[in-house]
């Protein structure tokens, strides 16, 4: 398996608990929107914990860039450490895998973090000018847990649809994606699904629209 040292160019927080990496991008490194990479941090006894990343540039940018959920309450975790690393640490990189990839038009459905993915394919088509039919629906606890919200807001506007887990958010919505909640929002079940999130999620999900009338083929997950 490949190995690239590479330097963090730039680190900080985009949420209370989603740090954003900005780093170097190795000669020859591609990707496609959607994919991810393992990744270690290079200090000793970290160089062999590695935790699989989502790519969230596009993938002309000549750097690459990760936004990572930090779990503080892992204690000696990955992600607890890389909290405490910033500009001028070094990561290790290795092959590119992802089974998410854009494949047309659809609706693109988010638990918390499993938004990652979605942000580089976002991107990509608002590069190339092929948002339009595209709709993202977010699922968090709360409005403070919304990764890059207000990007969102500006691609998509009507098509960004942000939902709370947690009750009496004012003036927003405070409820699960169910059954009616995909009938209200969603109008051709024909269309293609890409959902991203915890399996729990992925699972409940992925049962709701193969109710509604989803095929499999047009459904798309990680694997």
């Amino acid at each position: 398996m490949a190995e690239y040292v590479v330097k963090i160019i730039d680190a900080g927080f985009v949420t209370h608990d989603v740090k954003r990496f900005t780093i170097e991008r190795p000669d020859g490194y591609t990707f496609i929107p959607g994919q991810g990479t393992d990744v270690s941090i290079n200090l000793p006894n970290w160089r062999d914990k590695l935790r699989p990343f989502t790519f969230t540039n596009i993938p002309k940018a000549d750097y690459l860039e990760f936004m990572i959920k930090i779990y503080m309450d892992h204690k000696d975790g990955v992600t607890q450490m890389l909290s405490r690393i910033n500009a001028g640490g070094e990561l290790i990189l290795h092959d590119v895998f992802g089974a998410i990839q854009y494949k047309g038009p659809g609706v693109f459905i988010a638990g918390g973090a499993g938004v990652t993915p979605f942000i580089s394919i976002f991107r990509e088509l608002q590069r190339t000018k092929q948002l339009p039919g595209n709709k993202l629906i977010c699922s968090n606890k709360g409005p403070t847990d919304v990764i890059l919200n207000d990007e969102f807001q500006k691609m998509l506007k009507d098509n960004f649809i942000n939902i709370y887990t947690r009750q009496n958010n004012i003036g927003f919505l405070g409820r699960r994606i169910d059954r009616d909640f995909l009938v209200e929002h969603v109008s051709n079940f024909g269309q293609y699904f890409y959902v991203c999130g915890p399996d729990k999620f992925v699972s409940d999900i992925k049962a709701l629209l193969f109710d509604l009338g989803a095929e499999p083929e047009s459904l798309v997950i990680e694997k």
